[in-house]
């Protein structure tokens, strides 16, 4: 029976420190989360501003349809001016 009592010493002096370094690792690992958490959620915040202007594209390409509407209607101005001279 003592030498229960002696087993049971030894693993908790030997299991017991080394649980409580596990534990210390895991809770450090936990911490050190948080801040990169935070920096994933300004860089995607600075994303998403970048990306409200995206609705303005179609006005955009709306814009740039008509101006090359009216280039190729110049230039074809051009040739019934150049062609009568």
């Amino acid at each position: 029976m003592i030498l229960w009592w002696i087993g049971d010493l030894v693993l908790l002096a030997v299991v017991l420190p080394v649980v409580v370094h596990l534990l210390r690792g895991v809770l450090g690992a936990a911490k050190s989360i948080v801040p990169s958490v935070q920096e994933i959620a300004k860089a995607a915040a600075a994303g998403s501003k970048d990306l409200d202007a995206a609705a303005l594209l179609e006005t955009t390409q709306d814009q740039v349809t008509k101006t090359v509407a009216g280039v190729a209607n110049y230039g074809g101005s051009l040739d019934v001016i150049l062609d009568d001279a």
